[in-house]
């Protein structure tokens, strides 16, 4: 896997996407213009959004990982996972409610995070390394927001968009790793008080740790450390629930609590 876009190409590309969550309008895959667009080059234009996003004063305060259920792969038509960071502009109070105006095709989905106590690297992390690492864990419901057309992407080109971050909620009751058993921590979605989806953790990779030492992994690929105090989100344990105003989502966790979010124009 290598580069074949230009670093021209790349700063044009990350400022389209950009633009594209900045003032919530869809695009073209980036494939449509760039058939040959290699993973490397996916990340090299999410990097680049990163930087983009920094200088305008936002500040990276985690990872999540997107794609790491067969449900959401699925839904997706992907193979494999991907990566994203997480700013504090993405950062929403529990039982807050959140606008769509501002978003182009926004989705909820639970998903378990871990708080870091300690630095974490690759390139060999490892799911223990994680459980180490981890001061806690806690419930989580991220709002993702595809830009591209239709809802319909490939994977570099997602990549590219962040792994479709959008905003995060977290809630519900923080609970040391050694106290639970990770893989087997179910979650019911309700939206405006029916059950629409439900999951056992496992879901992700196995185990949510495991998604977290991948994308240590894939953050050492990047050139990068994932530092003490990050905040990471392990992926959706059921596929994503479009929501709308005046929806209600709560996602309830077996020994975790619940999280919950409401939407608005």
């Amino acid at each position: 896997m290598s580069l074949t876009l230009s670093r021209e190409e790349i700063v044009r590309l990350a400022s389209r996407i950009e633009t594209a969550q900045v003032y919530a309008h869809s695009i073209r895959k980036l494939t449509e213009e760039y058939p040959d667009m290699t993973l490397e080059d996916a990340y090299a234009v999410q990097t680049e959004l990163r930087r983009n996003f920094e200088k305008a004063g936002h500040r990276v305060i985690g990872w999540k990982a997107g794609l790491t259920s067969k449900p959401k792969m699925i839904q997706m038509g992907v193979d494999k996972p991907g990566v994203g960071f997480l700013t504090d502009r993405m950062a929403r109070p529990e039982n807050s409610v959140i606008t769509v105006s501002d978003l182009v095709h926004p989705r909820a989905e639970c998903e378990i995070a871990f708080m870091l106590k300690s630095e974490l690297k690759g390139p060999n992390c490892t799911r223990e390394d994680v459980l180490a690492a981890t001061d806690y864990v806690m419930p989580a419901i991220e709002i993702i927001d595809s830009r591209f057309t239709g809802f319909k992407f490939d994977f570099e080109s997602v990549i590219a968009d962040n792994s479709s971050s959008a905003r995060f909620v977290a809630g519900g009751r923080p609970m040391y790793v050694e106290d639970l058993d990770l893989p087997t921590i179910g979650v019911v979605i309700e939206q405006n008080g029916e059950i629409v989806a439900m999951g056992a953790a496992a879901e992700v990779l196995g185990d949510p740790a495991e998604a977290v030492a991948f994308m240590v992994n894939v953050i050492h690929d990047m050139g990068e450390t994932v530092p003490a105090g990050s905040f990471m989100m392990s992926g959706a344990i059921t596929a994503a629930q479009a929501v709308k105003p005046g929806d209600n989502v709560v996602a309830r966790f077996q020994h975790l609590g619940s999280v919950s979010v409401r939407f608005s124009d």
